[in-house]
């Protein structure tokens, strides 16, 4: 049997054009999670299924043969293709042929790689099965549903599974991250609190590590006339090498998410941070031993190839955007990195190195999610509902002064009342701006 808990973002992911919600949905089931597949799985859409850990108790510790189980409920296979080692299912559900990957086993698993990296339309690829996060360096923006089997621990690793799907692409206007788990003993009362915590963990981290931002592309800046766009378009870095290898081509364009939480995750990383190294020996000196150990195959070159744009993607992601108009109408765009302002057309690889790339995700992965982190996360939430002008914040606030008066409370979101949920979001956009001005002293 399987039971369901959901959580769906209905906010406009800001930069996309087709990409408009996000949902995240916990099923809980009973006995073995492959007598639950059928319920949870909806083959109708692009999907990354992730089996679990051999060492967890969903597993029934024989990966192999829960492929098989999954093809099973899947559809009836037709073929395997021999040079791409791609399976074709007929479905049980309206009888289409799916293209299936199998990236669990390790047979033939090289030629799966290959014709992953090589994919270049949405109709290539239906249904992806991996062990773990799938972090075989390839790029799949049809994708619109992250299934996942067992419970991870890790949020940085629930980021990156969503962040999978959340790539904007024409064949999707929803994305679905859904974790099947093993029903805990515990009363229904007890499940449903515990899932809203979790639930409320990752919605911190999706806000607090920008999974839903735009997509920047970094570019080596040769030219005066290069200009710079903020918005999530080109960005043009003076300094910056050319990927020189189709190797660092590849990581740059496929695998930077992963590598990054590799970085995040790595023992001497976190001590560095925790010791508050210099921005030069992590960038120099941290940064690029992580890079090694994950791609050995890197000449030197190669690796700083990666290193400049895994730290510059890293920091331009994390940069706060502030404009200036000149007396002659003229608009500037500065990018607030650290304590530093730069013009967006003056950037160079250099200033960014000595900037540490990686505090601010630290500090967000490491702090507790108490109630107090979940407030501010739903006050900025809420600030953002309604796009108020400062004429109707002064009304609203007036409004909602009087409306606590007479009521002895403050207005419900909730309420069937419009002006009641005008007056409420009013309020928490006031108080966002408050805060947003005191963290800025």
């Amino acid at each position: 049997s399987i039971i369901g808990a959901n959580y769906t973002y209905y906010e406009q992911l800001d930069g996309y054009k087709y990409l408009k919600s996000f949902g995240i949905d916990y099923k809980f089931y009973q006995g073995s999670y492959l007598t639950a597949l059928d319920k949870a799985v909806d083959v109708s859409k692009k999907t990354i299924i992730h089996i679990p850990s051999v060492n967890s108790s969903e597993s029934t510790k024989d990966k192999y043969n829960e492929v098989d189980a999954i093809f099973d409920t899947i559809g009836t296979v037709e073929l395997q293709d021999d040079e791409t080692g791609i399976y074709t299912l007929k479905s049980h559900v309206d009888g289409r042929l799916l293209k299936v990957a199998d990236l669990v086993n390790e047979e033939g698993r090289d030629k799966v790689q290959e014709y992953l990296r090589k994919m270049k339309q949405a109709d290539q690829l239906d249904i992806l099965i991996a062990l773990g996060m799938a972090k075989e360096g390839f790029d799949w923006p049809w994708a619109e549903q992250a299934l996942t089997i067992g419970y991870r621990r890790s949020l940085t690793e629930i980021v990156q599974i969503i962040g999978r799907v959340t790539r904007d692409s024409s064949n999707k206007a929803h994305a679905q991250f859904t974790n099947m788990i093993e029903q805990p003993d515990a009363t229904d009362g007890d499940v449903q609190y515990a899932v809203n915590s979790i639930l409320k963990a990752i919605t911190a981290s999706l806000l607090m590590e920008q999974v839903l931002a735009p997509e920047i592309h970094l570019k080596a800046r040769k030219h005066k006339k290069d200009k710079s766009s903020s918005n999530g378009g080109d960005i043009f870095v003076r300094g910056l090498k050319d990927p020189s290898t189709k190797a660092v081509r590849s990581i740059i364009d496929n695998d930077m998410p992963d590598l990054k939480a590799a970085i995040l995750q790595d023992n001497a990383v976190k001590n560095g941070i925790a010791a508050n190294v210099d921005a030069e020996t992590m960038n120099k000196v941290l940064i690029p031993k992580v890079i090694m150990t994950r791609y050995p195959g890197l000449n030197n070159d190669e690796v700083e190839e990666v290193r400049q744009y895994a730290v510059a993607d890293t920091v331009l992601r994390h940069a706060v955007v502030d404009q200036t108009t000149d007396k002659h109408g003229n608009t500037n765009e500065f990018l607030r990195m650290a304590d530093k302002f730069i013009n967006v057309d003056e950037l160079d690889i250099n200033l960014i190195d000595s900037i540490n790339p990686f505090q601010r995700a630290y500090e967000v992965l490491s702090q507790n999610i108490d109630s107090d982190v979940l407030r501010t996360i739903q006050r900025s939430i809420d600030a953002k509902k309604f796009d108020f002008d400062e004429a109707e914040l002064v009304y609203l606030y007036n409004q909602t002064k009087q409306f606590i008066a007479d009521n002895g409370r403050e207005p419900d979101k909730g309420s069937r009342d419009e002006l009641e949920v005008k007056m409420a979001y009013a309020l928490a956009k006031l108080r966002d701006m408050q805060a947003r001005r005191q963290q800025n002293g």
